[in-house]
Parts: C-alpha cells; sequence; structure tokens
C-alpha cells in the first residue's frame, strides 16, 4: 500500500529532528519503515507486534513508561490498545499510551470515549464520494475535473493531478460535533 509512504515519510520528517535531539526517544530503534509496517494494516499482526515489543521492553503501568505509538490507521491502533490492555497490564484512563488512528472506525471512537485511543483523523467518506462522483461526471462529459494538488502525488511515471479533501483530527473534544452532530454516526452507533 502505497499509503505508507506518505503516513511513514510525513511523520519521520516531522519526528526525526526530535530523535536526534533525544527528545523523542524510541527504546526498540525501530525506526525504519519495513521495521514498523504493518502488513494489510492488520489488527491482529498489529496486536501481535505490540505483544512482543511489550514483552522485549517491558513496557506497562509499573514497567517501562510507554508514552505515544503513532499507527497509521484505526485498524493498527485497535491491534495496538488490545495489546496494550492484554499482555500490557494497561487500563483505560490516565497512564494509558497515547494512540493515534486515522478512518474514525466506530471501534476506535469508541476507544477514544474510554480512553483507549487519543485521536483519529477524519476523512468524511461522504465528500470523498461526492468529490469523486463531480470528477467522473466532468471527464464523462469531456470537461476537466476540478483538482487542487498537481505536485503531491508521483506514480513513478509522473505527477498525478488530485483532489484532496480536508482532514479533521478528531478526539475526545470534538468527535461529538465532528460525527454526530455532521450526522456521520448516531449515538446508537456508539453506544456500548
Amino acid at each position: 500500500d502505497n499509503n505508507i509512504n506518505y503516513f511513514f515519510g510525513g511523520a519521520m520528517e516531522v519526528l526525526d529532528p526530535y530523535i536526534a535531539e533525544g527528545k523523542i526517544v524510541i527504546p526498540s530503534g525501530q525506526t525504519e519503515k519495513l521495521q514498523v509496517a504493518t502488513q494489510g494494516w492488520s489488527t491482529e499482526e498489529a496486536q501481535r507486534r505490540m505483544e512482543d515489543l511489550i514483552s522485549s521492553q517491558g513496557y506497562g503501568p509499573t514497567g517501562k513508561k510507554l508514552d505515544a505509538v503513532m499507527s497509521n490507521n484505526d485498524s493498527i491502533a485497535q491491534g495496538v490498545a488490545n495489546a496494550l490492555q492484554g499482555v500490557g497490564g494497561y487500563t483505560a484512563g490516565e497512564g494509558f499510551p497515547l494512540i493515534s488512528g486515522q478512518d474514525c472506525d466506530i471501534t476506535s471512537v469508541k476507544n477514544m470515549i474510554a480512553g483507549t485511543q487519543a485521536m483519529s483523523v477524519f476523512k468524511d467518506t461522504r465528500v470523498l464520494a461526492e468529490q469523486v462522483l463531480g470528477m467522473i461526471q466532468a471527464v464523462l462529459k469531456g470537461e476537466e475535473p476540478e483538482i487542487n494538488d498537481t505536485e503531491s502525488y508521483d506514480n513513478g511515471t509522473g505527477i498525478i493531478p488530485s483532489y484532496n479533501c480536508e482532514l479533521i483530527d478528531c478526539d475526545i473534544n470534538n468527535y461529538e460535533s465532528v460525527l454526530l452532530d455532521s450526522g456521520y454516526y448516531t449515538e446508537a452507533d456508539l453506544a456500548s
């Protein structure tokens, strides 16, 4: 999945200076893309990997402190949270390591509410679908589709013009306005 190049590359571009200065420490030393990638974005694989890190590094509420885990999507975040609560012995709430995600899956929103996931990047699929439909209709009419990015996406043969929809950082403080007030989810969807 080519997304890892954008997610990992972008994150490391921001984090590398802090790692170099010692302000952020990666105790496992695993900072290369192939070391940290989760095949198929699998919840189960992410959980196994986190369980291995917990065991090898001694993370836990009474062990070595773990501040945060960067997960590139919610299925990975869910596996990490499962491992931290299982093998790691962590309980939800204060002291639970911050876990990032992406997609605002129902399970991850419930995890945010429960205190086992800090945030998730929300991409409103209704907006994405509307934009894609508009682009297809323009092409079918022989018109130019609406584009707002002509620099970011290179498939190896050239830049691919694209349209980037708004990304929203969603967390416990704004999930109601972002996800419920917009009608994306209902309260029943998020009930335990």
